[in-house]
């Protein structure tokens, strides 16, 4: 309970200065989406604040005791996320969804070969879906390099 409270009360701390950047700093030039690149950051911090704020008015009642496993799998998902954001321009949307999804698919406890349908599953889907469909652009990375 009081565990809660005090990831509530950094977390408000934290959301405050991420919504002064999101209301006073973040400036775009020009809007290409009808809410505008400056709406989402703006949403986002306030949601998160009134989160937060529940929780420290209200916190859960449950205390969350980790074990040493569950742990590692957090801090290996962590790794693997921060290896997703590091590797999403250089290699691509493709590869590094590819091997994100397909590690973290095995670090769930799917086979080898599953992961890796799963893996190249997700990547060439989700770049179907979002870049040709949705005319988003994503980082093409190795594969504009090879095809190219």
């Amino acid at each position: 309970m009081i565990a809660d409270r005090i990831f509530a009360t950094i977390s408000l701390f934290l959301i405050v200065g991420y919504g002064y950047i999101a209301f006073n700093v973040i400036k775009a030039p020009f809007q290409y989406d009808p809410l505008g690149p400056e709406s989402w950051p703006q949403i986002l911090s306030i949601f998160s604040g009134l989160s937060a704020l529940y929780l420290l008015l209200k916190p859960d009642s449950i205390s969350l005791a980790i074990s040493k496993s569950v742990f590692i799998r957090l801090f290996t998902v962590t790794i693997l996320l921060f290896g997703y954001a590091y590797t999403y321009e250089p290699l691509g949307f493709i590869i590094s969804t590819f091997l994100f999804c397909g590690l973290f698919a095995r670090l769930l406890g799917a086979s080898s070969l599953k992961s890796i349908y799963f893996g190249i599953g997700l990547g060439v889907i989700g770049y179907v879906l979002c870049a040709m469909i949705l005319e988003l652009n994503l980082p093409a990375g190795l594969l504009e390099f090879l095809l190219g």
